[in-house]
């Protein structure tokens, strides 16, 4: 693709080649995960090599030419208390950068990633500036603190909405915003293969043909520290609860583990497992999330980004979470919305279960996986309702942003040579 005359002359000059500069802050492994597409249709644009792409990134987004100047570690918290305890990093990290980014690193657009805590009160100060300022996933506005939206129009130039019922909500708040889709929904095919994907976990694990025959159940517990350690000790205990209600049956457990940093732990928690039960099935793999849930049966899920992913697999699945019991009053308090998933979100209703804080028991959630296994007609209805989610939101994504950063380089350059 070939950017128009007009919008190239804008972005370059006709003297003189300028090249352009996009700074982009993703806080975390999902923010990574969207951002990436993103630059890789940047790369693909012609006219838009040469472009810098730098600040906080991830793997992905590194992989894609762009530059990390700071540890994408230090924003992935979650929840009120663990922000609190990552703080002074935190507003030291977010000093540094807008001091940069108004310095010598000053781009021709900014671009934040999700992680609206951090990336707002830089759009702020960008924006003041006269920095433009875009901002890729709407905060949940819709879900809880719908006050945000007023500091979201002071801060952001463009809403660059993942969801097809956000820009409505932008619009009667005036400020701009555009339906990009979800990046997810492009990748994942909306069939799923699910004997492909049990090849390719015999193969990754070096077992033997057949080994994966019978049950196959997915279990993310999270990619943030915080989330193992509270969430993945009852998962574990799930899974012994299943094994034992499910005896006689052949049953294997997947769990992609998201970062290096959390096999330790998950290694752990599978040893004092595997002490336990010693013939339990359970293995461990290097991220490998979409395999893994392709592969699957049933999925068992921390809540988060991974249950759409889940979702576009057309999985069924349980989604549980815990946090903090001040963490989880402070949010009690701020909700507007009956559900937490993102499947449920998008449906409007109750399509799988969540079992939250005091209600994540072993012994729920392992009732709540049989459901789904003891009754397929249900399994059969699920897949249909997200088979349209899928539809909805398949979107050329990483396109429409990109055109969307390159759009806005054109005109801030634009505007500034005809003053």
């Amino acid at each position: 693709m070939t950017l128009l005359p007009h919008l190239r002359a804008a972005l370059f000059g006709s003297d003189r080649i300028t090249l352009p500069k996009l700074a982009c802050v993703a806080g975390e492994p999902s923010g990574d995960l969207l951002a990436a597409p993103v630059l890789s249709a940047l790369n693909q644009i012609p006219d838009m090599s040469g472009l810098e792409v730098y600040g906080i990134g991830g793997p992905r987004m590194q992989a894609e030419g762009m530059r990390s100047d700071w540890p994408m570690e230090t924003l992935s918290v979650r929840g009120y208390v663990e922000a609190i305890q990552q703080l002074p990093a935190i507003l030291k990290l977010r000093k540094q950068l807008i001091a940069n980014l108004l310095g010598e690193g000053r781009p021709d657009v900014f671009l934040g990633v999700d992680a609206p805590d951090f990336n707002l009160g830089v759009e702020l100060q960008l924006r003041k500036a006269g920095i433009p300022t875009l901002h890729f996933v709407s905060p949940s506005i819709w879900a809880w603190r719908a006050g945000r939206i007023k500091k979201i129009a002071q801060a952001v130039d463009r809403m660059l909405c993942i969801f097809p019922f956000e820009p409505e909500i932008y619009s009667r708040a005036g400020v701009a915003s555009t339906y990009v889709g979800h990046p997810l929904a492009s990748e994942i095919p909306l069939e799923p293969n699910i004997s492909q994907a049990r090849e390719k976990m015999i193969q990754k694990l070096k077992l033997a043909v057949g080994s994966l025959d019978g049950i196959v159940i997915a279990v993310l517990p999270g990619s943030r520290s915080s989330e193992i350690e509270l969430i993945a000790p009852v998962f574990f205990e799930t899974m012994q609860r299943l094994t034992e209600k499910l005896q006689g049956q052949q049953l294997h457990f997947l769990i992609p583990v998201a970062t290096p940093r959390l096999r330790a732990p998950l290694e752990q928690l599978l040893l004092k497992t595997k002490q336990e039960n010693p013939d339990i099935e359970i293995y461990l793999l290097e991220g490998m999330a979409d395999e893994v849930l392709e592969a699957s049966d049933v999925v068992l899920i921390a809540s988060g980004t991974a249950t759409l992913q889940a979702a576009l697999w057309k999985k069924p699945m349980v989604i549980s979470y815990k946090v903090p019991w001040l963490t989880a009053q402070i949010m009690k308090r701020q909700g507007y919305l009956p559900y937490v998933g993102l499947p449920n979100i998008l449906c409007n209703e109750f399509v799988v279960p969540e079992l939250l804080q005091d209600d994540a028991t072993p012994e729920k959630l392992s009732d709540a996986v049989l459901e789904w296994l003891n009754h397929p007609v249900k399994v059969i209805a699920l897949k249909e309702r997200f088979t349209q989610m899928h539809e909805t939101l398949r979107r050329p994504t990483g396109l429409l942003v990109a055109q969307a950063v390159a759009q806005t380089i054109a005109n801030g350059r634009k505007q500034r040579t005809s003053v």
